[in-house]
């Protein structure tokens, strides 16, 4: 008899999976001669982070039981008793709805994001732990203080898997495109040929901008486009360029910009 396993299921752990695996593609490239892609150099993630890589560990896989958790009772309140499969609409229609929950996930976490930089309590003893990762690296994506992590990412995500309408098989490979996506974000690399870089201005060096003093109140867009940033004039432009001694760097072009922002 074939064991199966539901698409609630799926949905559910797939993106988990998706995680660590993707970022450990990354620390295998770590170990690599990469250095002339990064985009600070090697030995200065020891020097500004604030926390060590376990403590990082164990922080994600926290925000990752919230996840499970409000994702499995998501999936049984909308659940059919039956235990019928819902059909997969058609190729169009699925792609519709995958863009319909990237906007609603960038929306809200938009909005969110930039209100716990705003409001002075929450950034203190909320999100100032994700910005610990000066230097940000791959598996410190969802890095964050559980509130944080279930607020905007779990509750984001349950909200444009609601407002799309998708089907939770659907939702199995949007999640994990979008968990790939994080991941890449914060990777702290600009490996030549990303596809994700050529998709999306939304990018490691995009994000990296806003981890570093100078950006903290700009480029607060995650994950996938930079439109409210540019729309509510939040938007830091930078070039990336060859760093002396070997690497890239994300430079802010409006150098008086970042100076004052660095000041404030």
């Amino acid at each position: 008899m074939a064991f199966a396993v539901s698409d609630e299921l799926l949905g559910t752990f797939v993106p988990i999976a998706v995680y660590w695996l993707y970022s450990g593609l990354y620390i295998v490239m770590d170990r690599m001669e990469i250095d002339d892609y990064r985009l600070h150099p090697k030995g200065e993630e020891e020097v500004k982070n604030v926390v060590s890589k376990w403590t990082v560990v164990k922080g994600v896989l926290v925000q990752q039981g919230f996840q499970i958790a409000v994702s499995l009772l998501l999936f049984t309140i909308i659940g059919d008793d039956s235990g019928t499969v819902r059909k997969q609409p058609p190729a169009l229609v699925i792609a519709l709805q995958c863009i319909i929950a990237m906007f609603v996930m960038d929306t809200w976490q938009y909005f969110m994001h930039r209100y716990m930089h705003i409001n002075k309590f929450l950034y203190k003893h909320i999100h100032s732990k994700h910005h610990t990762l000066v230097v940000p690296y791959a598996f410190g994506a969802l890095y964050n203080h559980p509130l944080e992590g279930l607020i905007l990412d779990t509750i984001g995500g349950a909200l444009s898997f609601l407002v799309a309408g998708m089907t939770p098989r659907t939702s199995i490979f949007f999640f994990s495109f979008a968990t790939i996506k994080t991941v890449d974000d914060h990777c702290g690399l600009w490996l030549p040929g990303n596809i994700l870089h050529m998709l999306f201005s939304n990018n490691s060096a995009y994000h990296d901008i806003h981890h570093q003093l100078y950006g903290n109140k700009y480029n607060f867009s995650q994950p996938f486009f930079v439109m409210w940033d540019k729309i509510l004039g939040t938007y830091m432009p930078y070039t990336l360029e060859e760093r002396k001694g070997g690497g890239l760097e994300a430079r802010p072009v409006n150098l008086g910009l970042a100076a004052q922002s660095k000041s404030d």
